[in-house]
């Protein structure tokens, strides 16, 4: 009996971990968009993390604008104090976004080093790093298709309900196709450490909308290194917000 619970126990500890690890794994920093004081920024954190946006605009290499349409509209980012507002010459009903952010290498320490397995020999994962960011953030006359410039993108299945613990599925596109084995979060905002779901052979994974108002769905996936030298693989996270409408005042 003893020995049953001691294996018992064992393996309650191994899955744990592995959830644990999934989760960190997920936890990537990432970009996404969401409303302050009525106007549309790109953020750049994780979870409740909001950090410095404007030091990473460098970094971003694309800013989209479509209307409803999907036609595209001329769109900019504009620095408002500690904040990356989108400016658009008309209303828009879609914006995105593109980041790279580099090359980094994690030492055995833990510590983070901008620099690949190159110049860190013993680093425990070596990778380059590329960040998405897609808004839903007005009606659209036919369904997301894929967008330039969005390597990793999420796109809905089907209408987006109005009320949250609905279901919802979602469709993760590499290089504009379906793939598997992309790791899914419902909510990288208010549930970043949640245990992420895997898409299937299809791209698709489904879940319940996580809250009555904004949700950034988040897809990360890893892909073959381009110099093996250096990264051990390129890592795509991906988010698209969408808001459910809250009730009338």
């Amino acid at each position: 009996m003893v020995y049953r619970r001691q294996v018992a126990t064992r393996m309650a500890l191994a899955a744990l971990a592995t959830i644990s690890l999934m989760a960190v794994d997920a936890n990537a920093h990432g970009i996404w968009f969401s409303q302050r004081a009525t106007q549309l920024a790109l953020i750049y954190g994780v979870g409740a993390d909001d950090l410095d946006s404007v030091k990473r605009l460098p970094l971003v290499e694309r800013i989209d604008g479509y209307d409803e349409a999907g036609e595209p509209v001329p769109t900019e980012l504009r620095v408002a104090g500690p904040l990356l507002l989108v400016n658009s010459e008309s209303p828009v009903s879609v914006v995105a976004a593109v980041l790279f952010n580099g090359i980094w290498s994690k030492r055995p320490d833990g510590e983070w080093l901008k620099k690949g397995r190159d110049e860190v020999p013993d680093a425990t994962v070596s990778e380059k790093n590329y960040k998405y960011a897609v808004s839903i953030s007005g009606p659209l006359l036919k369904p997301l298709g894929p967008l330039p410039g969005q390597t990793l993108q999420i796109l809905p299945v089907g209408e987006i309900p109005a009320l949250y613990d609905s279901p919802l599925t979602v469709r993760v596109l590499y290089q504009g196709k379906p793939v598997a084995g992309a790791q899914v979060l419902r909510d990288y905002v208010t549930d970043p450490d949640a245990t992420p779901l895997e898409t299937g052979a299809d791209g698709t994974a489904t879940f319940r909308v996580r809250n009555q108002g904004q949700n950034v769905i988040t897809a990360i996936y890893k892909s073959e290194p381009d110099d093996r030298s250096k990264v051990d693989h390129l890592e795509h996270l991906a988010t698209l917000t969408i808001t459910l409408p809250h009730a009338p005042e």
